[in-house]
């Protein structure tokens, strides 16, 4: 990892034979973090482009510190990688929902399969309650929602039944420090910077 930038940092190590995208497992059992490594991760959530220095500098320790800090938490599967957090609109998927699908007892795993291949698909959870799946789906329009619902998942034969909930509106809170009052859109980032 160069010294001054963590863009482009590796993920943690996946264990042979597990599947595609499948979430690394730690070799030893989760170490307990403390409050400064804490302040690390949320600053890298708030920033994956932050350097080294500006990084050591917001925690008040020193960069080999900051350095031999973050990539422990890499190491350990804490830090699974660093992405860019996209405004879906923007970006020309105007239309967000939340879909909940009940399937078939003991098929998650050939459903989840499916749901990856879905165009649109952001983020898969099984889950207890009232369904089994909650799927989140960003797609160009609503007609396009529509059709992914009803020609796609319901064509998926595993899949009981499905309920979509529109999203009007979101607030990413990995956008505000602690104490700032929400925004309604984030505003760019600025620059790199060397230092």
């Amino acid at each position: 990892m160069p010294d001054e930038q963590m863009a482009g940092a590796g993920s943690a190590p996946v264990p042979p034979g597990s599947a595609p995208g499948a979430t690394p497992v730690p070799a030893v059992p989760p170490r307990p973090l403390d409050p400064i490594d804490r302040s690390i991760m949320r600053l890298l959530q708030a920033d994956g482009r932050a350097s080294i220095r500006s990084v050591a500098e917001q925690v008040h320790v020193s960069r080999a510190n900051a350095y031999a800090r973050i990539n422990r938490l890499i190491d350990d599967g804490v830090i699974r990688g660093f992405t860019a957090r996209v405004n879906h609109e923007r970006a020309g998927q105007g239309a967000s929902a939340y879909i909940t699908l009940k399937i078939v007892q003991n098929s998650w795993r050939t459903v989840r399969e499916q749901l990856r291949e879905l165009p649109g698909a952001a983020h898969i959870a099984l889950v207890s309650g009232d369904f089994d799946v909650l799927l989140l789906v960003h797609t160009p329009d609503n007609r396009t929602l529509r059709e992914l619902v009803l020609t796609r998942l319901q064509a998926i034969p595993e899949v009981l039944s499905t309920r979509t909930l529109l999203v009007f509106e979101e607030t990413d809170l990995l956008d505000q420090g602690p104490n700032q009052p929400t925004a309604p859109s984030p505003s760019p980032p600025p620059p790199l910077s060397e230092d």
